[in-house]
């Protein structure tokens, strides 16, 4: 590949013969005489390398070699010198130069330093680049710069210009949805459409229609034609989120639709061809979904494809106080307070407390002690109280930690029918975590969009 090096050099019989021999290496050459025509064809050209002549007309080659460090120009810096100034040559290299050559140079040797030189540069910005991904603090809607994050953060990257279906887990308030518009964004197809669709939180009976749209007359309410979650994503990204939620009859139609590419609207009879790339998410172990027969096999390992764990927010060394400070920012702006930061004991607090509902727990608790405290420093005493937990939570707590149950549930003639069980057990649930959904739905092994619909339900009758 071709490669542009600017010669400054202000002696006329040294610059054609850097020209013609640069020439037949190949690269692209420019000659100037001075710093000030260095400066503006550098900035004009934007070359790779610089063959730098220490001695010139106007100014100081030194100091235009810090003028083109500091303004990002000119790539690898090679200066020229002769026997007898070997000194500035190294004061040169301290300053910036990748290397320099001594007057009168062959052409094996201009060759054999040059390609060095656009090696070492190569390699420093590949190492900057390194770095810089290395100490992200955050990541297409994503704040966190712990070990377990940049794993997060390469993975996405790797795998966002791929067509490939991406199987997101992990706790609940791990961020599943940012991953997967993350995923999105940094696609290819990032200007274009991203349905999110929450499986666990549709009536089962409106599934298909969300997802694959109808035609006007199909069902009692279908006054018009609707496009599904499927057509709305044509050419872009379909998110399925809470996908263990989908019934056995909606796996096997989804089932179709990842295999052909094809969906048919409820009530109609043609089908359409549409372009989308999956993305899902569930917060239970896939695996163990699929072993205990509630999630199809074909269906699964046609969306498994590449896997992305999120880590919760206790294996997040140092991310706590980053997402506390972020949403305390955050919050303080949009209600109008005052506060600018934690105080220790506040601190303390945030760190020490396991977080079982991961970054959606810590961003309500933030909102919470902003929404109902002003002042310049939050502290201790104005965090709700399930902030200052500091015992560990397990990940899945043993059915044997719910309340007994009544012994009318356990004697035969008192056998009820399965919803008011079914009811009894969340609300033993709710009352044996103080009412809260993510850790109640944690005990009894549910979706907490399962435990809000059956609430939801509930408060309608």
């Amino acid at each position: 590949m071709s490669t542009r090096v600017l010669v400054v050099e202000d002696t006329p019989t040294q610059a054609e013969l850097a020209r013609v021999l640069l020439a037949s290496l190949g690269h692209e050459v420019r000659i100037v005489g001075t710093a000030a025509a260095a400066l503006a064809t550098a900035q004009e050209w934007r070359p790779d390398a610089v063959l730098l002549d220490i001695q010139l007309p106007d100014y100081d080659g030194l100091a235009l070699m810090r003028q083109l460090r500091d303004a990002g120009l000119g790539g690898a810096i090679i200066v020229v010198t002769v026997n007898g100034s070997i000194n500035i040559a190294v004061e040169a290299m301290r300053g910036g130069a990748v290397d320099f050559i001594v007057k009168p140079y062959a052409k094996a040797r201009l060759s054999v330093t040059l390609a060095n030189a656009l090696e070492k540069q190569a390699l420093a910005r590949e190492l900057a680049g390194v770095r810089a991904q290395l100490s992200r603090d955050s990541f297409f809607g994503f704040i966190g710069a712990s070990p377990a994050m940049q794993a997060v953060y390469r993975t996405i990257e790797s795998v966002a210009a791929s067509r490939a279906s991406v199987f997101v887990t992990g706790e609940s308030g791990t961020g599943k949805e940012l991953a997967a518009e993350a995923i999105h964004k940094a696609s290819p197809r990032g200007g274009r459409a991203f349905v999110a669709l929450n499986c666990g939180a549709i009536p089962r009976d409106l599934l298909e229609s969300e997802v694959f749209g109808h035609v006007r007359g199909a069902f009692t309410g279908a006054t018009s034609d609707r496009m599904g979650a499927a057509s709305l994503a044509d050419g872009g990204t379909l998110f399925l989120d809470e996908i263990g939620e989908l019934p056995p009859e909606m796996q096997v139609k989804l089932l179709r639709f990842v295999q052909t590419g094809m969906v048919r609207r409820v009530g109609g009879s043609g089908d359409e061809r549409v372009d989308v790339r999956f993305v899902c998410a569930t917060n239970r172990d896939p695996h163990a979904e699929v072993a205990a027969g509630r999630f199809r096999e074909d269906l699964f390992y046609r969306l498994y494809v590449v896997p992305l764990e999120l880590p919760p927010l206790r294996a997040r060394d140092g991310d706590v106080m980053r997402l506390a400070r972020h949403f305390l920012a955050q919050f303080a702006r949009e209600e109008g307070r005052g506060f600018t930061g934690f105080a220790p004991d506040a601190e303390q607090a945030l760190m020490e407390c396991a977080w079982p509902g991961n970054v959606r727990q810590l961003q309500n608790v933030i909102r919470n002690a902003v929404v109902l405290h002003d002042g310049d420093i939050l502290d201790a005493a104005m965090l709700p109280p399930l902030a200052h937990r500091a015992e560990a939570e397990p990940e899945r707590a043993d059915a044997s930690a719910l309340p007994p149950p009544p012994d009318a549930l356990l004697a035969p003639a008192e056998i009820m029918p399965m919803a008011v069980m079914e009811r009894r057990l969340i609300e033993a649930a709710l009352a044996r975590t103080g009412n809260d959904v993510v850790r109640a739905a944690s005990l009894i092994e549910v979706s907490a969009s399962t435990i809000y619909r059956k609430m939801q339900t509930w408060r309608a009758e």
